[in-house]
């Protein structure tokens, strides 16, 4: 058994993914029974994600299509335990869908009729946006603000390069699925257009061109009262194991404002970039300026691209960070006289 596998581990560091990480990924895909489309158990894909995500962090100059890849590594292991990614601006090169939750309104005076009736439109209205991607971490890490740290230091990255990043940063959040793996809302409403399961078309759609989802996906205005109801009753709902994942980008500014995944039908929620707390409270300090960590937890990374690194300055009793702001510092490979970009890992302290 490793280390990770015994939750026996030393200082986390977040850092940018290197080709020398594919193995690694190739074994975190493992440990998720590969069901993940933002991390399928297979190296060819993970390798082409990989090469696309080293192209972006040494050629990317302003907003446009790119992909970049941080991992989570423990340091006393050199083990690789978690990915996270941020796409820059999606649907610039391949088309980006999403069905838009409406309304229309069907009335007759003469008759004295009046009726609502909630829709579903196919639209690209997210084309440009940033997104927020492929967060996962290894089951054994899933303690001690592991996951916050992981999700968070890619806002770190967005303040100090923010010219590389698109006005709004989105999210996508994974849809209600039941025990057996199946989504009420693509057997209501997908299935009838795809001659295939939900995780395969939903696989489909993240490793191909998604010109297939336009060519059989209606992209007219669908009435939802017209699905079944277990169908109706999930659009816009996250997965309950999404539900933390959905608090902590709401506790940050995202919000849903009625955009939904074409295939389960999981809400998209979103925020400009520059109203997320993160992004936006972030500064430079040097290590005097920011307080011992006694209470309260900070994000803290230096101003690099390819040698990024985030880690946090840890509450006495975590054993998982540096506790002085002099070792947070040194891990994120500055000196004391360097400015560092910091920020409280929560808005609210009472959730340390």
């Amino acid at each position: 058994m490793t280390k990770a596998e015994q939750g026996d581990t030393g200082m986390l560091i977040v850092r940018m993914a290197q080709p020398q990480d594919l193995p690694a990924l190739v074994a975190l895909a493992r440990t998720s029974g590969g069901g993940l489309t933002t991390l399928p158990l297979d190296e060819a894909v993970l390798a082409r994600k990989l090469q696309r995500a080293v192209h972006t962090l040494g050629s990317l100059q302003h907003n446009g299509d790119g992909l970049f890849l941080l991992v989570l590594e423990d340091t006393t292991t050199g083990a690789v335990v978690g990915v996270s990614g941020i796409e820059t601006a999606v649907g610039l090169t391949q088309p980006w869908y999403t069905y838009s939750v409406g309304t229309i309104v069907h009335a007759s005076s003469e008759l004295n009729i009046y009726h609502q009736f909630p829709t579903l439109f196919l639209t690209n209205d997210h084309t440009g946006c940033s997104e927020l991607c492929s967060l996962y971490l290894h089951p054994a890490y899933r303690r001690h603000q592991a996951g916050a740290l992981l999700s968070k230091a890619r806002f770190l990255f967005v303040a100090q390069h923010r010219n590389l990043f698109a006005e709004k940063i989105i999210a996508e959040l994974r849809g209600v699925i039941n025990a057996q793996g199946q989504s009420p809302f693509w057997e209501g409403l997908g299935r009838h257009f795809f001659d295939m399961d939900f995780s395969d078309a939903d696989y489909l759609s993240a490793v191909s061109n998604k010109q297939f989802i336009a060519e059989l996906m209606p992209r007219y205005p669908f009435y939802t009262h017209l699905l079944p109801k277990d169908a109706q009753a999930v659009i816009g709902c996250e997965h309950r194991d999404t539900a933390p994942a959905r608090h902590m980008l709401e506790q940050e500014g995202f919000r849903y404002e009625g955009y939904v995944d074409i295939f389960d039908a999981g809400p998209t929620v979103e925020s400009y970039t520059d109203r997320i707390r993160a992004v936006r409270r972030s500064r430079l300090l040097m290590s005097a300026q920011v307080p011992e960590a006694r209470e309260q937890m900070w994000l803290v990374s230096n101003a690099g691209r390819a040698d990024f690194r985030c880690t946090l300055l840890g509450i006495a009793d975590n054993p998982w960070y540096p506790h002085q702001c002099e070792q947070a510092w040194r891990a994120v490979q500055l000196d004391d006289h360097a400015p560092a970009r910091a920020v409280p890992l929560y808005p609210d302290q009472s959730h340390v």
